[in-house]
């Protein structure tokens, strides 16, 4: 009974240590080295089984071309925060669309959305759009709910539009394309952008007195500065996204030689916006190591615990389970994509992912949904779904990592209540493009059946 008990023991012990707040990756591959001692002290996990781990871990981490493309993205993320193209975007985007309901809150989404396609690190894109447009959505009379609430769903939307580092770390773990799941997410992010728009525009009409308009005088005086201002702000970085994303969605680089072609591109725009200083490059290579070091060192935690978790039966108790629920394909459908909402209250997608995917994943491989989607296409479905689903834990109390983000640089009147109300009707946006997606799949399988059939 105890051999048996194992895996089960395993996930409670990860649990209840993932809530010590002590890191990640030290919990992941401390349970998992403490539970294979245990398994080689009962005759279930042969010692030779330790000497595999580091081929394991370097194998399928620092010899893995896919995730060749993480510190690449992450790069290029630093450098479009700091260089000062995301302040120009913003403005750009007020002037643009300073006649339509709450103007100020539609410009904040269509910056997310942009720096979601070249940043793909939200914690840096929420800090960034707080700083820059918190205080001028309070200055202008708008409503603090509203503010705070626009700026965290819009800062998260990089979790799920490509080129996205959680795509890449989850095509890795199902073993698919990076390419296919960069082009299947495209929709259902640009879906999520526009209901947040659409929830926005509807609010101010409303509730004019919650998103006031901008002032006609506000922006350039003359067409020169209008012609400059559109060109910095908003004419280069998407001229990025078309470069990184068409080159992939029309096959002339692979996700791994894009980031490459993203990063300096980045740098480029940098340069041309006068950070050329020894001291703004350095700081970026810094953030840049830093966070790489920290993702890469959950990957190896997450390596050796899902090797040791299989090892001692892990995936064939996990398969049991849904075997003896009998709830048919979309039953179980159904309770994943609620276990991982629930996950969301407590943890970030990093956690999630290399947690649930190799549990989920060879069950999922197996299931049936006859004409609604193909069975070749159930694992890629299946990513979008838990990308949106993921995505939802950024918003959710009381663990929303995004106001956390926002409440170390929010002013002092500017309360956590105000979040919190701010952000579940765009939470609820959130579950409404989840369903679409789940009665209408072809809204992810759309594109890569267009752009992989050619």
């Amino acid at each position: 009974m105890i051999v048996e008990a194992l895996p089960i023991l395993m996930i409670g012990a990860l649990a209840l240590l993932l809530f010590t707040g002590f890191p990640v990756a030290y919990v992941l591959g401390g349970v998992g080295l403490v539970f294979a001692l245990v398994g080689s002290s009962l005759g279930v996990f042969p010692f030779a089984r330790f000497l595999i781990m580091p081929g394991r871990v370097f194998g399928g981490i620092a010899e893995n071309l896919v995730l060749v493309a993480v510190p690449m993205y992450i790069f290029m993320g630093t450098v479009m925060t700091a260089s000062g193209v995301a302040r120009d975007l913003l403005i750009c985007l007020q002037v643009l669309m300073r006649r339509m309901p709450g103007s100020l809150s539609l410009a904040v989404v269509v910056m997310g959305t942009i720096l979601a396609a070249t940043t793909g690190i939200v914690g840096a894109s929420v800090i960034m759009i707080t700083l820059l447009a918190l205080p001028v959505m309070l200055e202008r009379g708008y409503s603090k709910s509203l503010a705070t609430g626009t700026i965290a769903a819009s800062g998260s939307l990089g979790i799920l539009i490509p080129p996205s580092i959680m795509l890449v770390v989850m095509a890795d773990l199902l073993a698919t394309s990076v390419g296919g799941l960069f082009v299947a997410a495209l929709l259902p992010g640009l879906l999520l952008s526009a209901l947040y728009a659409g929830l926005i525009v509807l609010t101010a009409k409303l509730r004019p007195e919650l998103a006031p308009p901008m002032a006609d005088d506000a922006g350039p005086q003359n067409t020169g500065e209008l012609v400059l201002l559109l060109f910095k702000g908003f004419i280069a970085p998407t001229a990025l996204i078309v470069l990184v994303l068409g080159s992939i969605i029309l096959g002339w680089a692979s996700p791994m030689e894009a980031s490459g072609v993203g990063a300096f591109g980045a740098v480029l725009l940098a340069v041309l916006n006068g950070r050329w200083r020894f001291r703004f490059w350095n700081r970026c290579v810094q953030e840049t190591a830093v966070t790489n070091a920290m993702l890469f060192m959950i990957f190896i935690g997450a390596t050796v615990f899902a090797f040791v978790f299989r090892a001692l039966g892990g995936d064939e108790l996990v398969g049991g389970l849904f075997e003896q629920l009998g709830l048919g394909p979309w039953g179980v459908l159904i309770v994943m994509m609620l276990i991982i909402f629930a996950l969301g209250f407590f943890f970030e997608w990093i956690e999630i992912t290399l947690i649930v995917i190799p549990l989920f994943a060879p069950i999922v491989r197996l299931l049936d949904f006859g004409d609604h989607v193909a069975q070749a296409d159930v694992i890629l479905w299946f990513a979008i779904l838990m990308a949106v689903n993921l995505q939802t834990s950024y918003l959710t109390p009381p663990f929303a990592i995004t106001l956390f983000y926002m409440r170390g640089i929010t002013p002092p009147n500017v309360k956590m209540t105000h979040m919190y109300r701010g952000v579940l009707p765009f939470a609820g946006m959130q579950m409404i493009a989840l369903a679409l997606i789940v009665y209408f799949p072809q809204i992810a399988l759309w594109l890569p059946t267009l752009v992989f059939s050619e």
